[in-house]
């Protein structure tokens, strides 16, 4: 696999999830979710007014992801 073609998610500390890469999301219907850009921030507290994307509510309701320990 090239460094073209890698796909790395990078969790942040208590917000989302970093997305570079060719990655394809879908809807559990199957039908494609447009990429707005790359990387993409995927939401992890189930607020976003933009799921599957984060829009930073995370902050506003002082989401903790699980696991963090610090």
């Amino acid at each position: 696999m090239s460094a073209k073609d890698a796909v790395i998610i990078t969790p942040y500390r208590d917000g989302p999830l970093l997305v570079r890469g060719p990655v394809e999301l879908t809807w559990p219907d199957g039908s494609p979710i447009a990429r707005r850009q790359d990387p993409i921030a995927l939401c992890r507290c189930g607020k976003s007014r933009l799921r599957p994307f984060c829009d930073g509510t995370h902050k506003l309701i002082g989401f903790r992801a699980p696991g963090a320990g610090t």
